[in-house]
């Protein structure tokens, strides 16, 4: 895979990633260069842009997609690669602030988020170390299993969802060697790579019919008397606009902008354990923590390990020694593992960890998935191409959902968010 770069995104150092370095081979897209026209444009090439451009060419729209870097250079390509269906808050939050009807009916439209995957890699082939073999979140305390326990009752009870199983110390130790006071197994997650899944969707939205373009900054967005967005060599006018740059999405729409904060977040690749492979279920694994871990076996034996956040906008020095303590520190059997690909991305949160999908006029958008976009954000691409063509129904129900915005505006909200960042992780240093 080409590794030119324009300097977007960069510093993160997306060239050192285990997931570019197994990339499927994907052609080069032209950057932009004049004035083209297109009923759809669409702003950024991750999952969410993807799935809006190749769902809307299926509904018979000429769409334009620009990408500021490379296909998948955002969060879409970077990611743990963890597929946790539903939302970042579970069923018992749901319930607490929309009620059991409302709740269900939100639990619902995300969970298709995995059938829609599963479909879409089915039916165009993508290669992507596919494997359904569930996620386990490891309780780091013992109320942690209480609060499992809990939430159990409501998915069963509200959501009619029983794919969900409780286990003890024991049992999860015998699907992840790290001493958890317990654990859920949810039978239905899984894992892959991303950047090879967010690659075979740009095959898929071209072979729709889907223009791409590369390497294609979106630098300013005219609204009257109609949508134009422009890039530093040309622009694309359209009726409609999809803004799907994430954490990446700069200025474009402060109104959209101020709902989200970029977090910086890193995952190294260790060398090919062999024998020491320390989940022997082969499931994706996170934590109980605020500022959680999340890992996972590759499809050739190396442990994906992602841990700690970073609340400023530059990237640690050495992130393989940024990672490095909190892996040793959950596996004290892999010290001194050698780590072979170490990798950052930002990804967005919203202040109520729920994402943020909706409209103004003919701009569409869809971001602050909080850590659960790895499925979410083509399932969001798809509603915001069924809303753009008519129907908006099931855009609606998450529209509905509308964060906060950060307080302190633009200006303040990264240093307020530090200082709250700052104290969950003292907390979570002080339960673990």
């Amino acid at each position: 895979m080409a590794l030119r770069s324009t300097g977007f995104n960069s510093g993160l150092d997306i060239g050192k990633s285990y997931y570019v370095a197994t990339a499927n081979p994907a052609p080069d897209h032209p950057a932009l260069a004049g004035d083209v026209e297109a009923d759809l444009v669409v702003v950024g090439g991750g999952c969410t842009g993807l799935s809006a451009a190749l769902h809307a060419a299926e509904r018979g729209l000429k769409v334009v997609l620009l990408e500021g870097g490379k296909i998948g250079w955002g969060a879409s390509g970077r990611n743990g690669g963890q597929m946790i269906p539903g939302l970042r808050k579970g069923a018992k939050g749901l319930v607490k602030s929309f009620g059991p009807e409302r709740a269900k009916a939100l639990f619902d439209l995300a969970f298709e988020a995995r059938g829609l995957v599963l479909d879409i890699i089915e039916r165009h082939g993508i290669e992507c170390d596919l494997r359904l073999t569930g996620h386990l979140v490891g309780a780091v305390s013992a109320s942690d299993v209480r609060d499992f326990e809990e939430e159990a009752e409501c998915l069963a009870k509200v959501m009619k969802f029983t794919d969900v199983e409780i286990l003890s110390s024991a049992e999860a130790r015998q699907m992840v060697d790290t001493p958890y006071q317990g654990a859920v197994y949810e039978r239905l997650g899984g894992h892959m790579h991303p950047l090879n899944y967010t690659l075979g969707l740009a095959r898929a939205a071209v072979g729709a019919g889907v223009v791409i373009h590369e390497n294609s900054v979106a630098v300013r967005l005219e609204r009257e008397p109609s949508i134009r967005v422009f890039t530093d060599n040309g622009a694309v006018r359209a009726r409609h606009v999809v803004l799907a740059g994430d954490a990446l999405l700069k200025g474009l729409e402060p109104r959209v902008n101020s709902r989200i904060m970029p977090v910086g977040n890193y995952i190294v690749a260790t060398e090919p354990l062999g024998e020491r492979n320390v989940i022997p279920a082969n499931v994706a694994v996170s934590d109980t923590l605020f500022v959680v871990n999340y890992y996972r076996m590759s499809a050739d034996g190396r442990l994906l390990f992602g841990g700690g956040e970073r609340y400023t906008p530059s990237p640690p020095a050495d992130i393989a020694g940024f990672v490095r303590p909190h892996m040793e520190k959950t596996f004290p059997q892999l010290k001194g593992c050698r780590i072979d690909h170490a990798w950052g991305g930002l990804v967005s949160v919203t202040t109520s960890r729920l994402p943020h999908i909706g409209h103004y006029g003919e701009v569409y958008f869809a971001h602050g998935y909080s850590g659960k976009g790895v499925i979410l954000s083509t399932l969001s691409g798809k509603l915001l191409a069924e809303a753009i063509t008519g129907d908006a129904s099931r855009l609606d129900l998450f529209s509905t959902l509308t964060p906060l915005p950060f307080p302190g505006g633009m200006a303040l909200r990264g240093p307020l968010y530090v200082l709250g960042m700052l104290w969950y992780a003292m907390r979570d240093r002080l339960r673990h």
